[in-house]
């Protein structure tokens, strides 16, 4: 896969295009829209064994960024990525999507008798995928904390199947610790973290439906977000805190509803979707602009996008399988979302994939690790 070929117009030197550079002293020579580029030395392993890579911008005659990726490194795909992100932010002063992980659930190993579903996560690209957990139950729903060294899930617990309590742990991936945060009476699901780390958004049914709270993680305490006797849940925060989106069925459906979380119990709230019979999965892009979601429409889910505000609604999928649980990377630029396949009337394949925002699909990222769901990019 070549990401960002939608974002740059992309030439080698092996090309008919002429890239020249003249003396120091003297302005840069720039010829058909050349206008940065990257030169790569490389020592010999007797010399150690390093590519360097500077970016030159020609416009300005100066040198941007350099990075040097040493070829004996014991994780070199991670070196390499390392590098990219460095040039990346020189190129536009902005997060890339080459140092990103993904985290997500999938059924490994799992069987119908025994349906057991656990966390892993693996690097943008799909590589380096690893298991996170072992709870031998149905783990749902992850998300990243701020600084991406935590996962808070919800899991149903195998020795409790017979209640069905959703209960909501974190994983401290430093530590490769975990703590249980919630286990009230009924569902303790879908967490995102406030952007500070300090508190989580989730949905608890304690009362009598299913409302959303705000949870301090040091005290514990709660404060109620929304009051309805609808079901809301699901929500997704931006990066500010002034905007929440969630789940709701106050009009009969599940619909994408917004408001502003720091008003008592419901404050502003605004329907912004109407496409489809039902919608799903609502979430923030980086710099909250836009909301990307999940709707039933032509007997399958399909990706959306919207502004914030519910305007210029673009679909993002069509004849691509069944598509859910759409997540932006942390530069805005990337959406990984699931996608199930019908194989026969008896057998289904679900595996993750990635696509620009504007939906143009990259490739798949999954392959042979069961059935897989609820991606989500790092922040």
């Amino acid at each position: 896969m070549i990401f960002y070929r939608h974002k740059f117009d992309i030439t080698s030197r092996e090309s008919k295009v002429a890239i020249s550079r003249v003396k120091s002293s003297q302005k840069p020579f720039i010829k058909e829209g050349v206008t940065k580029i990257v030169e790569v030395n490389c020592d010999s392993v007797e010399s150690g064994g390093r590519v360097t890579l500077a970016l030159y911008d020609m416009l300005q005659n100066r040198y941007m960024a350099n990075a040097t990726v040493n070829l004996l490194a014991a994780d070199l795909r991670s070196a390499t990525h390392q590098a990219d992100d460095t040039l990346y932010r020189a190129l536009t002063g902005g997060p890339s999507v080459f140092t990103s992980k993904v985290a997500f659930v999938s059924n490994e190993k799992s069987s119908l008798r025994n349906n057991i579903k656990e966390l892993y996560m693996m690097d943008f690209d799909g590589f380096n995928v690893r298991k996170l957990t072992s709870h031998r139950g149905i783990v749902l729903s992850p998300a990243f904390s701020p600084d991406n060294t935590k996962i808070i899930y919800s899991l149903i617990e195998s020795r409790v199947s017979r209640t069905r309590n959703v209960a909501l742990y974190e994983l401290d991936l430093i530590r490769k610790t975990k703590r249980l945060i919630s286990n009230k009476k009924g569902i303790n699901s879908g967490a995102v973290y406030t952007a500070d780390g300090s508190g989580i958004y989730l949905t608890l049914s304690f009362g009598k439906n299913s409302d959303i709270y705000h949870m301090d993680l040091k005290t514990k305490a709660l404060r109620k977000v929304t009051s309805h006797y609808a079901i809301d849940v699901d929500p997704s925060i931006n990066r500010n805190g002034s905007l929440l989106t969630f789940l709701s069925s106050r009009q009969g459906k599940a619909s994408i509803f917004t408001m502003n979380p720091v008003l008592p119990e419901g404050g502003n709230v605004k329907r912004i979707s109407y496409v489809g019979k039902f919608n799903a999965t609502p979430r923030f892009s980086p710099d909250g602009s836009e909301i990307v979601f999940a709707s039933w429409l032509d007997n399958s889910f399909d990706l959306f996008r919207l502004t914030s505000s519910g305007h210029s609604l673009v679909r993002l999928t069509k004849n691509f399988g069944s598509n859910e649980d759409p997540s932006y990377s942390p530069d805005g630029n990337f959406i990984v979302f699931s996608s199930q396949r019908v194989l026969s009337r008896v057998k289904a394949d679900q595996n993750l994939y990635i696509m620009t925002r504007d939906g143009e699909i990259l490739g798949q990222l999954t392959n042979n690790i069961g059935q897989c769901s609820t991606p989500r990019f790092s922040n």
